[in-house]
């Protein structure tokens, strides 16, 4: 076979497992378009109650999407803030970034499944099994920490920003509902990516790429960077959000460097020599 023949064998293979993504996130993000969950009471006579169920029904309106909206602006908005419909599609918009990042952290599984099945014929040993090892890990990390942001850390950052809004005696504020719908995401979203950092260092010195000691000795670096990242993600300019984003993030740092650094040393320690058996000779 030739060089061409390999590309093109490749470039196959790229192209099946995309396909294969990508029907799986689209079945999911309709889902969440086209329906909407129902809560129903289920009776069970053995327990003596019922247990709360929910099923599908189509509805393109108030659909699961529309829901998690009515959640989020419940759940992280604090009393006296009023959105504002600005634009003619911001409704739908709002509807599809919702829908976009919830078929990203549910489709997420898939997604590490189909890259891993891609790259373990083209990997050594030890590195298909680090894939193995840490791709689980990878997985859960992201959803913890998107979780996180969406349940806690960004309800807590609207309060906080908002105490200052009363502080100061100012009315009751209106914000675009866009405005809230992309903040509220991507400042979630950006807590899931992470979570990913700890993982991500520990691969990289079990790859030997880098060491365990460069990521101890680059730490200031990496302050800087978890700043000016935060600052990225987060739209407003106060720099409490920054902080906010960026605290964790250098913890997960040390955290990461911390076990790298303990894989290196589980690794250069001599075995320990075999215990005699009683009894023997």
């Amino acid at each position: 076979m030739g060089d061409l023949d390999r590309i093109l064998s490749v470039l196959q293979e790229v192209r099946r497992r995309v396909v294969r993504v990508g029907i799986v996130l689209a079945a999911i993000f309709g889902f969440l378009l086209f329906f909407q969950l129902r809560a129903i009471a289920l009776p069970v006579p053995f327990l003596g109650r019922s247990i709360p169920f929910a099923y599908p029904w189509p509805d393109p309106f108030l659909n699961v999407a529309a829901q998690l909206f009515r959640l989020m602006t419940a759940w992280m908005l604090p009393p006296g803030v009023t959105l504002l419909n600005v634009g003619v599609g911001d409704s739908i918009l709002i509807q599809m970034e919702i829908g976009l990042l919830v078929t990203l952290v549910i489709g997420m599984p898939w997604i590490v499944h189909e890259a891993g099945a891609f790259l373990v014929p083209a990997l050594r040993r030890n590195e298909r099994l680090l894939l193995r090892q840490v791709g689980i890990p990878a997985t859960a990390l992201f959803a913890i920490g998107t979780a996180a942001g969406f349940v806690w850390l960004t309800p807590f950052t609207f309060r906080l920003l908002f105490f200052y809004v009363q502080a100061d005696g100012l009315s009751s504020m209106t914000m675009g509902v866009q405005d809230f719908v992309t903040f509220a995401l991507l400042y979630s979203l950006a807590f899931g990516v992470v979570g990913e950092l700890p993982v991500f260092i520990y691969a990289l010195t079990r790859l030997g790429v880098v060491r365990a000691a460069s990521w101890q000795k680059h730490w200031r670096g990496a302050v800087l960077a978890a700043l000016i990242f935060g600052m990225i993600v987060t739209p407003d300019n106060s720099g409490i959000t920054m902080l906010i984003i960026a605290t964790p993030m250098i913890g997960l740092y040390f955290g990461g460097a911390y076990f790298a650094r303990r894989w290196e040393r589980h690794r250069d320690s001599p075995p320990s020599p075999p215990r005699a058996v009683a009894g023997a000779g």
